[in-house]
């Protein structure tokens, strides 16, 4: 396992969970509620290892990748609002479905850029042991996560 795998089996995970709240009924409340719970756990955890491991690894070892990481830090900044607010939220509320497809296309976008533009660049520039060596702490840090998004750094930038 390295980085950039753990990264893309978290994406992997969040789109399936965005399947399944696609395909729930329209008045499937209760299954919308659980799916999203889990897509705020999930995407939580994610987005704290990024920006605390990955992030600043990619910006100080892999200069080419500084634009990108900014980027994203701000996608993550728009993501963990909209957590907070899905979080929060009625799943009976006529803005629910709305605020889920919102964060879906952004999340879809995100997850493009970072699999197709930059993260080829990180895997060439770190290799392989300084990626397992990340996975590790990667994965140490997930229970670390703050379970509020709004407690992520990119929140409050």
């Amino acid at each position: 396992m390295d980085a950039i795998v753990l990264l893309k089996d978290d994406h992997k995970t969040v789109e399936k969970l965005f399947k399944q709240f696609e395909k729930a009924g329209e008045k499937a409340y209760q299954e919308k509620r659980k799916i999203v719970e889990q897509v705020v756990h999930e995407l939580t955890a994610h987005a704290y290892i990024e920006e605390t491991i990955f992030y600043p690894v990619a910006r100080q070892d892999v200069p080419d990748t500084e634009d990108h990481v900014l980027e994203s830090v701000e996608e993550h900044h728009v993501v963990v609002w909209m957590l907070s607010e899905l979080k929060n939220l009625d799943p009976q509320d006529e803005r629910y479905d709305a605020k889920m497809t919102v964060l879906m296309e952004n999340v879809r976008h995100h997850v493009e850029e970072e699999e197709q533009e930059w993260f080829p660049k990180v895997r060439e520039a770190l290799g392989r042991k300084k990626l397992q060596e990340l996975a590790e702490q990667m994965e140490k840090a997930k229970a670390d996560a703050p379970d509020n998004p709004l407690d992520l750094i990119s929140a409050r930038q």
